[in-house]
């Protein structure tokens, strides 16, 4: 596949914005900087930071087995996606598809960038339609979004159908995989390298516990990740992130600690809320979050939040009637959800 056709022209023309830290970059210790028009009075971010995040690249590539020139980092996922509609779709012409029901913001990102949208629902054990998907295509087709584990249903994607997928759609395949973390199939940045048009995304916001920080990570062929490094605004990670990111990051053992607490409640919540009456079903998770089916989705959501706890009603998600999605708490904030639900039905139960 040649990347570059898919490229919008005015990116490949595209002469990139040269920072001051890109004209230097030399140690750091000994040098007086007067170029970047910054503050010289030290407070620990008076400086502009390093534009392409070597030190946390570095720590990330070791940890992933993964080279990091074929790594970009944003400032959370969903810039690194806008940065990738920027970089292959054309407003007005060119379109994406997207499989609900699915991420919200990759519809919202395709408006913003005034770029087409085709929707090709999943099947109703929420799967890919693999056929449909492909007969949908067609020469303005770019970009191909896939979120495995799926958000909001928690399940992951047949390997078979994804390779199908990856292999015969014409255009760039971009595999959020948010939620990988949470499940016992393997990442797909083992085999990224096969596929010249697969993008993988991950994202610091969930297993690591660190939302508040916005960094998304982008794994690509070099050719591609040059070609977002053209577009990225040249500061786009700030320090702080970067700091915090390495530090948790070097901190290995917390993160597989949190991610074994997360699994465990995971299914002692799914044992227990299916005695719950009105919860008529559970579906399988790889995500730390559950999606299920009860009688009144938005009865329930109100009744949950007078007693304290927000969910996330997904009822209006194609497929997804009455769904509440749950996020996995800790112990004592699942013991709440439980209790909760638990009184509804008592209440109800009374009521008879």
């Amino acid at each position: 596949m040649d990347i570059q056709k898919l490229l919008r022209n005015n990116i490949k023309n595209l002469k990139p914005y040269s920072s001051a830290r890109d004209e230097f970059q030399g140690g750091t210790k000994t040098m007086v900087f007067l170029d970047a028009n910054e503050n010289p009075f030290e407070n620990g971010v008076n400086r502009y930071p390093d534009p392409y995040q070597n030190a946390l690249k570095g720590l990330l590539s070791e940890l992933k087995d993964f080279s990091r020139d074929q790594i970009l980092l944003g400032n959370g996922s969903d810039e690194v996606l806008d940065i990738i509609y920027r970089a292959f779709c054309e407003p007005k012409d060119d379109n994406i598809l997207i499989l609900p029901p699915t991420y919200g913001m990759y519809e919202v990102l395709a408006g913003i960038n005034d770029v087409a949208v085709k929707k090709i629902n999943l099947t109703s054990e929420f799967q890919l339609d693999v056929p449909k998907i492909l007969q949908a295509t067609d020469d303005h087709s770019k970009l191909l979004l896939l979120c495995s584990p799926n958000n909001p249903t928690g399940n992951s994607f047949s390997e078979k159908d994804l390779e199908k997928l990856i292999s015969k759609f014409k255009g760039i395949v971009v595999l959020d995989e948010a939620y990988i973390d949470f499940s016992e199939k393997e990442s797909w940045l083992k085999r990224l390298n096969e596929f010249p048009n697969l993008i993988v995304t991950q994202t610091l916001s969930k297993a690591y516990g660190m939302a508040g920080i916005r960094l998304g990570i982008c794994y690509a062929s070099k050719e591609i990740i040059t070609v977002l490094n053209r577009i990225k605004p040249p500061y786009n990670v700030n320090i702080l992130t970067q700091k915090k990111a390495i530090e948790q990051l070097q901190n290995k053992g917390l993160a597989h600690n949190q991610i074994n607490d997360i699994l465990e409640q995971r299914n002692h919540l799914k044992i227990v809320l299916k005695n719950i009456p009105f919860i008529s079903k559970i579906y399988p998770s790889d995500a730390n979050f559950l999606l299920v089916k009860v009688d009144d989705a938005t009865k329930r959501y109100q009744q949950l939040l007078k007693l304290g706890i927000v969910t996330r009603n997904r009822t209006n998600e194609v497929g997804c009637e009455n769904c509440l999605r749950l996020t996995v708490g800790t112990a004592e904030e699942n013991k709440r959800i439980i209790e909760a639900f638990k009184s509804l039905s008592n209440l109800k139960s009374s009521k008879k």
